[in-house]
Order: structure tokens, then C-alpha cells, then sequence
């Protein structure tokens, strides 16, 4: 077992494939140029593994899959089967725009993924294109069915950003509704990369628009999740992640391993250690080790709950899967 600095529990480790992305979203690379890190300095797939499968060994219980945007990567199926093959009943997600996904959903399903998140932040074509800077929604929403079909368990998740898509909010709600999908609605994580115009609804604003068609009350947290929960009179559940909300942290349960090798403990934060020597030179003890150390000085909580709430990441979520 994975215990960090402040005795939580860590079984849940997100993986970046990449730091590429074929979407140029506003809330997290607007101004990205197509430059990438070399793929010589990105660890392969080979040597992901090795640190995967240690970390099972450790403790963890749950390996998601994150970019950039991971189908991006040549081959994503044959390093999920790797993960898969050791250890069968490992919770294993992915989370991507869908924009790659039909050509590929009934691969990554025969090599052992479990389900997928995949960000939907507006059914309109036009709006879409607004956040992404390219036409997406159609590709978008065909990779949706084809996961569907293919049996891959579906959760959504959609940034609402004022003056953009929050007109659109329960339209996603009823979208994932009517096909038994999660969603999840993320508060805006202000970060360095995003365009600056970007401001985003809180938690009380998303529930005020949502309140304004439908009843719902509050689920009992799952300490598991980030996200709170709430359930329709139908008893369709939608969630909320509330980045700024002080409680945010106190069950976090993740830590994230970057393309180039970096583990990171926390999202917001620029501290990092780096495995990519030992993995590389088989030294898995002293992996391990790093690991252990990563957790023991994992922060307590982000800033983004500071009282002014104006606290700006300077953390690139493309590379981590933010």
C-alpha cells in the first residue's frame, strides 16, 4: 500500500502518453505552436511499463491513460494490452477528445480498456469549433457511439466557460442522460497556458442553471471520487469537480507520470522528480524509491481553494493530463 506525506492512501496512477493534442482548447493550450518534445526524450513504451508495473506491485489499483491527447501516440493499443496482460483486473481508462476514437475504439477495447472519459463541452458545431479552433463536434460525437458500441463504459466531462458554452450546459446533461452516460462538469483550473479571457462557472453557478429545469439533491460523497454528485428526481446522477473547494484535496488518492518520465504529485504544482534514469537503466529499486519520496512530500492541497481565488497554475496540463 501507497501512503503519502498526510496518511491518504495513493492507488491511482495517470500516465501522459504525450503532450501533443490535436484540439487547441481555450482553457488549456490556445496558443500552443505545433512543437512538441522530440520522441527520443520521451520514455517508451517499454519503460512506461516498468514503472506501471512496480507501482501495481506498490499498491496501485487504478492506471488511466492521459495526454495531451494519447491517441496521438502510434500503437496505444499494444501498451494497453501490456498492462492489461500483467494484471487483468486493473482498472484501466483512458481519457481523450474521441476525435481518433473510431477508427481505433475496437482495438483499444480488445486489448483490454475499460472505459473512457471524454471532454464534450457543447453540442453545437459552431461552439465547438470556438473552444478547439478546429471544426471537431461531429468526429467528436461519432467516436462517442463507436466507444458506445463497442462496450466501453462512458463518462463525460464538460468546462463550462461564461459566454461560451454555459448556454449549453443542460443540453450535455440531457445528452448523457438519455444514453446512460456520466457527466461531469469541471470548475475552470486558472492555469498559465489558458487564453486569458477564459473564466468559468462555479460549482453554485452550474447547479443555479441546472436548477432552473430540473430538481436534484446532493449524493453522499464518495471519498474515491473528485467529483460530488447529484441526483435527479429520475435518478440520473450528474457531478460536479470543485477544484477551489477547499475539502478538494483532503481524499486525493493520485499521482501522475508524465511522457518524458516526470512523476508528479500534484496537478497544480511545478514539483516533480524523475524516473526516466532508473527505469531506463533497469534500476527499479531506486524507481521505487523516488516514488516513495514523491509521496512523502505530495502537498496537502492546490492553491486554487486560496480565499481570493485568483491563485494561477503555472503547470502545463497537456503534459500531465490535467
Amino acid at each position: 500500500m501507497l501512503i503519502d506525506g498526510h496518511n491518504r492512501v495513493v492507488d491511482y496512477l495517470r500516465v501522459s502518453v504525450t503532450e501533443r493534442c490535436n484540439f487547441r482548447c481555450q482553457y488549456c493550450m490556445p496558443e500552443k505552436p505545433f512543437s512538441w518534445v522530440p520522441k527520443e526524450n520521451l520514455l517508451s513504451y517499454e519503460d512506461l511499463f516498468k514503472f506501471i508495473k512496480v507501482s501495481i506491485d506498490e499498491g496501485i489499483k487504478k492506471v488511466r491513460i492521459t495526454g495531451g491527447e494519447p491517441l496521438l501516440r502510434e500503437d496505444l493499443d499494444s501498451f494497453i494490452k501490456m498492462i492489461y496482460d500483467y494484471k487483468s483486473d486493473i482498472d484501466l481508462a483512458l481519457t481523450t477528445n474521441a476525435y481518433l476514437l473510431p477508427k481505433v475504439a475496437q482495438k483499444l477495447k480488445d486489448a483490454g480498456l475499460k472505459r473512457i472519459n471524454v471532454s464534450l463541452d457543447t453540442l453545437k458545431p459552431d461552439v465547438a469549433a470556438k473552444i478547439a479552433q478546429k471544426d471537431v463536434l461531429a468526429k467528436v460525437l461519432e467516436g462517442i457511439k463507436k466507444a458506445d458500441e463497442v462496450g466501453l463504459k462512458i463518462k463525460v466531462n464538460c468546462v463550462p466557460i461564461k459566454g461560451i458554452n454555459d448556454d449549453g450546459i443542460i443540453e450535455v446533461l440531457e445528452f448523457c442522460k438519455e444514453r446512460g452516460y456520466v457527466v461531469r462538469f469541471i470548475e475552470f483550473m486558472e492555469n498559465h497556458y489558458a487564453k486569458d479571457s477564459a473564466k468559468g462557472l462555479d460549482s453554485k453557478e452550474i447547479k443555479d442553471i441546472i436548477s432552473k429545469k430540473y430538481n436534484f439533491k446532493m449524493v453522499p460523497r464518495d471519498t474515491s471520487s473528485p467529483a460530488q454528485y447529484y441526483e435527479l428526481e429520475d435518478g440520473y446522477q450528474f457531478g460536479i469537480i470543485e477544484p477551489h473547494k477547499d475539502d478538494f484535496c483532503a481524499s486525493c488518492n493520485r499521482i501522475r507520470l508524465t511522457a518524458e518520465g516526470f512523476l508528479i504529485p500534484c496537478l497544480y504544482f511545478e514539483d516533480a522528480m524523475s524516473i526516466k534514469d532508473a527505469v531506463q537503466n533497469d534500476e527499479i529499486d531506486k524507481a521505487v524509491d523516488i516514488l516513495k519520496e514523491v509521496l512523502r512530500t505530495k502537498p496537502e492541497k492546490n492553491k486554487w481553494s486560496e480565499e481570493d481565488g485568483t491563485e494561477t497554475s503555472t503547470r502545463a496540463f497537456y503534459e500531465t493530463g490535467g
